[in-house]
């Protein structure tokens, strides 16, 4: 098989998973990585036999024919234009961008782009079986949703001023989610939110904990259930109820052994955090991308999906400020 090259923007969080997926994809070389810390970018780069470039030097380079955009989220859309603009096919971590009026006014750019936004969770083998049996009619007409994402602990304080506030990083892979599950668009959405975590958040602006409710035109319901502090580790459910039914994807051990004793049945903790519950999920995902690259397929996760997520994770914002529902 052809090893197509590819570059990587961001040695961070993000990079650090999205860069080992690339270099031991068999499909793809991972040839530079780019990060404004040179020193971060070295590192990388040489753990996973890559070389540390410049953003201009790296699209410049017609060898180059794929980009992870795995920067800090104010620079997703600058990235990604950059390299659309070169020529490359684009891996953008979520949210495109912050402002949804600039992500709707760089939407012509993109058109015709190979253009793959990182919405992992549509990449989960679990969460893609119930997605399966959804469709197949396992349990009747779908009625209501209810997504659980609670993370294990919250972030830490510097994070929440870069991030996009909890709607906008956080709940925005529900959201997603829930289009993708729903099958139809939301026409209403209310959100009610505290910040019952950690009160530097709410000192920040921001919340920590949330509710949110979507209807569909036809009725459909799904309940979106967030928080920074599950106190029982990464907490991701979803249960989808239908006519005649409910399916539903539950939290993963981090084994399957059981021990029954006279005090009862005791098993492995859920998954600590992100990385490790949705391992499977963003390798998944960058073998997509690779097909993507290769010619296999077309981008499942597209930028149309990235402002119908974001302009979601507004009316959030738009709800809680107001107190009420709100139309889309």
């Amino acid at each position: 098989m052809e090893r197509i090259q590819v570059a990587l923007i961001g040695a961070g969080r993000m990079g650090q998973v999205h860069g080992p997926n690339a270099a031991a994809h068999p499909g793809l070389r991972l040839r530079y990585v780019i990060d404004p810390r040179d020193e971060a970018a070295a590192a990388l780069a040489a753990r996973l036999g890559a070389e540390a470039a410049t953003l201009d030097a790296a699209l410049a380079d017609p060898e180059i024919r794929g980009v992870l955009v795995c920067s800090s989220t104010d620079q997703h859309l600058a990235h990604a234009l950059a390299a659309v603009a070169a020529g490359k096919a684009v891996f953008c971590e979520k949210p495109i961008d912050l402002d949804l009026d600039k992500a709707r006014a760089a939407a012509p750019q993109f058109a015709g782009a190979r253009f793959l936004l990182g919405f992992n969770r549509r990449f989960d083998p679990h969460f893609q079986a119930l997605k399966q049996r959804l469709d197949e009619g396992a349990i009747g007409a779908l009625e209501s949703l209810h997504i659980i994402n609670h993370d294990p602990a919250a972030p830490p304080p510097g994070f929440v001023p870069t991030s996009g506030g909890l709607f906008k990083d956080f709940t925005i892979h529900d959201l997603d989610l829930a289009r993708w599950l729903l099958g139809e668009e939301p026409v209403k959405l209310y959100a009610t939110a505290s910040c019952l975590v950690d009160p530097e958040i709410g000192r920040q602006g921001d919340v920590d904990t949330a509710r949110t409710v979507l209807a569909t035109a036809s009725g459909r319901l799904c309940v979106i259930s967030n928080t920074r502090r599950s106190g029982c580790g990464y907490d991701q459910r979803i249960e989808a109820f239908g006519a005649r039914g409910m399916l539903c994807a539950g939290n993963p051990g981090l084994d399957t052994v059981q021990m029954l004793d006279a005090s009862g049945v005791h098993a492995a903790p859920i998954h600590p955090g992100f990385a490790s519950r949705y391992a499977l999920a963003y390798a998944r995902q960058l073998g997509h991308f690779a097909d993507v690259l290769h010619g296999r397929a077309d981008a499942a996760v597209g930028y149309a999906d990235g402002l119908a997520a974001l302009a979601l994770a507004e009316a959030c914002a738009d709800s809680l400020r107001r107190g009420h529902a709100v139309a889309l």
